[in-house]
């Protein structure tokens, strides 16, 4: 079983906010925001649109992180790319990184970055395939349900939390470990992404879109607190 010392979150929380300049130079300063991932190959990396203003909504009202709720979008590399050291990528066709964004994708993650990719259906295969070419000494480990991830804030005693069906497989939170520490989340055969639009873009149930909401907030506690 995993132990969070409660002082230590909340004392880890806020020396990240107070030294956010490492990573983020958001338009508030200090403030907590997302990094969409603009990558090439014909993948919709534009899916789900209401998505990260939701959960930054969500975020700002369910605890004390102060964000800013425009999501950033960024190629890898760019100047954008290192406004915020969270970075998120979804959708539902190919993904292709060059030579540059690998390596860039790479030395980002390992020097304090964070990654949550979220299965929108249809890029399980070329995330696979693009992620091993970042980190080909590494392998994709299912998170542990009692893991903090699952009971930092909001608590799921049966782990990552089904959204939509897709193939009908059991939902799993994937984990790229680097030092004990998860530097890299894929939500796979969930779809939170989805969960987090309004509510009249899918038709999820107002329990799915609060079970998907929570979740997200979890995991970008998580990374604050690693």
């Amino acid at each position: 079983m995993y132990f969070i010392d409660m002082n230590y979150l909340f004392i880890s929380i806020f020396l990240l906010l107070v030294n956010s300049s490492l990573f983020c130079m958001t338009p508030k300063a200090g403030s907590f925001t997302i990094t969409r991932i603009h990558y090439s190959g014909g993948g919709d990396w534009y899916a789900d649109p209401s998505s990260l203003p939701n959960l930054l909504n969500f975020i700002s009202i369910h605890t004390n992180i102060e964000v800013n709720k425009n999501e950033n979008r960024a190629k890898i590399g760019s100047d954008e790319f290192y406004n915020s050291y969270y970075l998120y990528l979804t959708g539902h066709g190919n993904i292709k990184f060059s030579d540059g964004e690998i390596q860039i994708l790479r030395n980002f993650l390992l020097r304090g970055g964070f990654l949550h990719a979220d299965d929108n259906y249809g890029m399980d295969q070329s995330f696979r395939r693009e992620m091993k070419k970042v980190f080909p000494d590494k392998e994709w480990v299912e998170i542990p349900k009692d893991h903090p991830v699952f009971n930092i804030h909001f608590k799921f005693n049966n782990g990552l939390p089904k959204i939509h069906e897709h193939d009908n497989q059991r939902p799993q939170a994937l984990g790229l470990f680097h030092n004990d520490k998860i530097i890299a989340i894929y939500t796979y055969e969930s779809d939170l992404g989805d969960g987090w639009e309004d509510i009249n873009v899918h038709g999820n149930p107002e329990s799915k879109r609060q079970e998907a909401l929570k979740m997200g907030t979890n995991i970008i506690l998580y990374s604050l607190a690693r």
